[in-house]
């Protein structure tokens, strides 16, 4: 997913595997079928759509990097039993300049 969120355009999965190769220091490439194995399994779970009208065909993340997490972030908070002590847990933890950030996002609403 870190490729297709840095990528501007879609990759083929034999652009993925070989930025993957050239990321490995142990020097095993792996194989197009194992890199589109990975693919057809992220686009089942909705995190990477495929272009069929090229070939090989393309993809590309669904969502950006941030639009992910904000979707995790909502989903672990759907499931919260208890959302108050949730979001108190997290507040605490996080940073001065986060929690600044915060207070001028949620003032903006």
């Amino acid at each position: 997913m870190d490729l297709l969120w840095a990528s501007d355009e879609s990759l083929s999965a034999y652009d993925i595997q070989a930025a993957l190769a050239g990321a490995d220091d142990s020097g095993r490439t792996l194989a197009a079928t194992t890199v589109l194995t990975v693919l057809a399994r992220l686009e089942a779970k909705a995190f990477v759509e495929r272009e069929r009208s090229t070939r090989p065909h393309r993809y590309r993340a669904a969502a950006s990097r941030e639009e992910h997490m904000a979707d995790l972030m909502h989903e672990v908070l759907g499931g919260a039993s208890d959302r108050t002590a949730v979001l108190e847990r997290f507040v605490g933890q996080v940073s001065a300049e986060d929690a600044a950030q915060l207070r001028r996002l949620l003032s903006g609403l």
